[in-house]
């Protein structure tokens, strides 16, 4: 399985990027699947983003991006988006996509322990 994430970059504080994360060479259907956003600062551990499960659309933030980002998918593509707005200094991470290929479910979505495949990963620095 591979993940393609692209879209990161540096921005204003207060501005906006999308991140995509394509999947591909799945042996696994997406409906039973769910997939998250996951980012790390450095000399900070990996932290949970945002995350939703494929086939109902069911969507979960952190407290610290809540209201400002949003998690969606392309079915089409096979993929994830997370659109970032009203981004701060403290956004500033490499964030990585991850897939679990079974449906996580509401206790441990947030755990990075719960998805098996990531991507490499896409710097997003917001200057202040």
């Amino acid at each position: 399985v591979q993940l393609r994430a692209s879209g990161g970059g540096l921005v204003q504080a207060g501005g906006s990027l999308r991140l995509s994360c394509e999947t591909s060479g799945r042996t696994f259907t997406m409906n039973g699947a769910g997939m998250g956003w996951f980012r790390q600062a450095p000399g900070k551990e990996r932290e949970f983003v945002a995350a939703v499960r494929w086939s109902e659309g069911t969507t979960f933030y952190a407290d610290s991006v809540k209201g400002r980002f949003t998690i969606s998918r392309d079915k089409a593509k096979n993929a994830v988006d997370l659109q970032m707005n009203s981004l701060k200094p403290e956004d500033t991470a490499v964030y990585y996509c991850a897939v679990s290929p079974t449906r996580p479910i509401t206790s441990a979505v947030r755990s990075p322990h719960s998805y098996a495949y990531w991507g490499h990963g896409t710097q997003v620095t917001v200057s202040s």
